[in-house]
């Protein structure tokens, strides 16, 4: 076997460790945030964190799985896969079989690992039918009606779902996972653009006649108005980030987990990273997804085909995308939208979901073209070329 074959065969070792390290750190941040909550709601101070582990390892066992296997031998369960996880979004609707939670419905009772949430099974399956989706229309991906209205409608499709279960946060999650395939495959800037625009006029009209979602916006604004009311979980989390100072108060002194900080171990856990490890240790969260994402778009650009650079594409969006929103959402940068820091919060189904695919990434930056510098380059540009042709000829096509 040569050099450059056996190079192929081997995983991408720092995205690996990254992602160790994320978890690692993860799981440590998860036992001293919910410490307090669990001992007081369930009389075990480790009550989440042995849940958290358990669902940890489910998807450790996952990424490992999917990593040895060939990432192409996804695309023939694509369009099963994309339709079971729709299915499973529309019986969680079902009063009988989901579970309410603050008025939202996005989850099934797991038992003894808590709840299971099918729309973070979602992610994974709606990204590699779309990338499926788009390499299978690669020739029309120029063309406005025979690619972008399909699209639209698939990706509006899955939105209307997400805004039954009241998942605004999800559903901005796979907004960045679609366009991001959609433009990696070959879309138009300007059909993005239009389609962003028109999801923007929509999240306006949405947060206009939705009380809860107007009340965060207002309290987004100036929470300190209303710092007992609608601001204080932003107060609270700005608090947190702000006392930790530059080295933090130390793992497991927090006093805003206390029932200070609601969602302290889910949603906001960024603020206790800050408040615990201080500005060293979010500066470090935030190098750890910078990395991340340049060791995935690398593996995207030196995929050997069309469905490994949009399934990767999607894939680092979504980690990347998702740890930015939750970042910008604990430092009220942007209002709460309720997603989760990934590899960090509680929740099983999305630590578990996100460390599979990383194990499909990790197969894709397995099948990669290799680590030379000169035949990335190489790789790199015979992608844009592709990338450009299905529009040049869709242009021509117009223009004839």
């Amino acid at each position: 076997m040569s050099t450059a074959a056996r190079e192929r065969r081997q995983p991408d070792r720092l995205l690996l460790f990254t992602t160790f390290l994320l978890c690692g750190s993860g799981l440590v941040m998860v036992t001293s945030a919910s410490v307090a909550l669990a001992y007081t709601h369930h009389e075990s101070a480790f009550y989440y964190a042995e849940r958290q582990a358990a669902w940890m390892l489910i998807g450790f066992v996952a990424l490992f799985v999917l990593s040895r296997l060939d990432y192409h031998r996804l695309r023939p369960l694509a369009p099963a896969g994309a339709v079971v996880a729709a299915l499973l979004m529309i019986l969680v609707l079902v009063p009988q079989l989901g579970v309410t939670v603050n008025g939202a419905r996005r989850w099934f009772d797991a038992g003894p690992l808590g709840t299971f949430q099918p729309s973070e099974l979602g992610k994974l399956a709606f990204a590699v039918f779309i990338a499926h989706w788009v390499d299978k229309n690669s020739a029309q991906m120029g063309s406005f009606q025979k690619a972008f209205v399909p699209f639209a409608a698939m990706l509006t499709g899955v939105l209307v779902l997400l805004m039954l279960e009241r998942d605004l946060g999800t559903a901005i999650v796979v907004v960045g996972i679609f366009v991001s395939t959609y433009w990696a495959g070959g879309g138009r800037i300007r059909h993005m653009i239009l389609l962003v625009a028109g999801l923007g006029l929509a999240f306006v009209a949405l947060s206009v006649f939705e009380s809860y979602r107007l009340a965060r916006l207002t309290a987004f604004v100036n929470p300190w108005a209303d710092p007992l009311g609608a601001g204080f979980q932003a107060t609270q989390s700005i608090y947190g980030l702000a006392s930790g100072g530059l080295f933090g108060v130390g793992i497991g002194h927090s006093i805003e987990k206390y029932g200070w900080l609601p969602a302290a171990h889910t949603d906001f856990i960024f603020a206790i990273v800050g408040e615990e490890t201080g500005l060293v240790g979010t500066t470090l969260v935030m190098l750890g997804f910078l990395f991340f994402g340049l060791r995935g778009y690398r593996a995207a650009l030196r995929a050997p085909d069309r469905f490994g650079v949009g399934l990767a594409a999607g894939i680092t969006t979504w980690i990347c995308f998702e740890a930015l929103l939750n970042m910008a959402t604990v430092t009220n940068t942007v209002p709460v939208t309720g997603v989760p820091l990934p590899f960090f919060s509680y929740g099983g189904t999305a630590v578990a979901t996100a460390l599979a695919a990383v194990g499909v990434l990790l197969s894709i930056a397995r099948s990669g073209t290799g680590s030379a510098l000169g035949k990335s380059d190489e790789v790199i540009d015979r992608w844009r070329r592709d990338r450009r042709a299905p529009v040049s000829g869709a242009r021509s096509r117009a223009s004839s």
